[in-house]
């Protein structure tokens, strides 16, 4: 039988990327830890994580289980709050940091959704692709691409299985055709991204178990997600976008897949907290619901690319 306490420490292991981390939160020796998560890999027969003497890392078992591990410890906390009466009315004050395309586009009707279901709930949404700093800025959560880095953060996924993807809309594919391989990409107008005058026109993609790397070039540049994918809806060029930034967009037909054999880089989501203490019942709630509906957003991807 699966003990509670294992799943919590299988969870914050991957959110922190090491035993030691996760046994230091949580007042235990590194190898109590390790124990845990093996009577965990026992009790589901999968290898949870890939060890070695300098990382950690989600298996590919692991990384799918995930968020199952914590959609359920949601649940019973949310339960046993109901049992005996702790759960109040969600008040004060959430400041969240968001991506400018997936918070305007995506996220917004949802988060603006929560707060009309807890009126006693004020909401402050800062939207930017700039990469907010949870411990200087004033915020209380943020919502974050890419693998956490920090250790001193508490990260619960979002969505571990989404990917960038290359999109273009139908109407630039008739003018000028539909690339077939990455090498075709790099002959297009590609719709590239520029953080402090640095420009990221460089691609990465996972092929054969080696990272590739091609250089694109294109004439509009942004420093926002959004206008980037909104050029692409109006045939401007390609695109290197998140899955879940352009989801409604393919499903729509207003967008296009590109190279659909080929894997893009990874792109997990997070609900990145400062401190343990900020994870509060309105954090909590939203997560579960935003890791809900994005996770029915990812599950759309795998009818789209091989």
């Amino acid at each position: 039988m699966i003990k509670i306490d294992d799943l919590e420490l299988f969870v914050r292991s991957a959110a922190l990327g090491s035993f030691s981390n996760a046994a230091r939160e949580a007042s235990l020796t590194p190898n109590q830890v390790s124990t845990a998560i093996q009577r965990l890999e026992d009790e589901l027969e999968i290898r949870l994580f890939a060890r070695s003497t300098r990382s950690l890392k989600l298996t590919d078992e692991g990384a799918k289980y995930l968020p199952y591990a914590v959609e359920a410890l949601s649940m019973l906390r949310e339960g046993h709050e109901r049992l005996h009466g702790e759960r109040q009315t969600l008040q004060g004050t959430l400041r969240l940091a968001l991506p400018s395309d997936l918070g305007r586009n995506v996220l917004l009707p949802w988060i603006t959704e929560f707060r009309q279901a807890h009126p006693k709930l004020v909401l402050k949404l800062f939207l930017s692709d700039h990469v907010a700093d949870i411990f200087r800025d004033p915020i209380d959560i943020a919502i974050r691409y890419g693998q956490p880095d920090n250790a001193s953060y508490v990260a619960l996924p979002l969505a571990s299985n989404n990917r960038r993807v290359l999109v273009a809309s139908p109407s630039y594919i008739a003018r000028h055709g539909r690339p077939t391989t990455l090498d075709d990409v790099m002959q297009h107008q590609c719709l590239t991204y520029f953080l402090n005058s640095k420009a990221y026109d460089r691609w990465i993609f996972p092929a054969a178990g080696v990272r590739r790397q091609i250089t694109v070039k294109g004439d509009l540049l942004c420093d926002d997600g959004d206008i980037a994918r909104r050029w692409a809806v109006e045939g401007h060029g390609i695109a290197y976008k998140s899955w879940l930034d352009v989801c409604n967009d393919v499903t729509a037909g207003r967008l296009k897949i590109l190279v659909p054999d080929q894997p893009g880089e990874a792109a997990p989501l997070s609900l990145i907290c400062p401190h343990r203490r900020q994870f509060s019942p309105a954090v909590r709630d939203l997560h579960a619901m935003l890791a809900t509906r994005l996770e029915t957003m990812t599950k759309l991807l795998r009818k789209y690319v091989k």
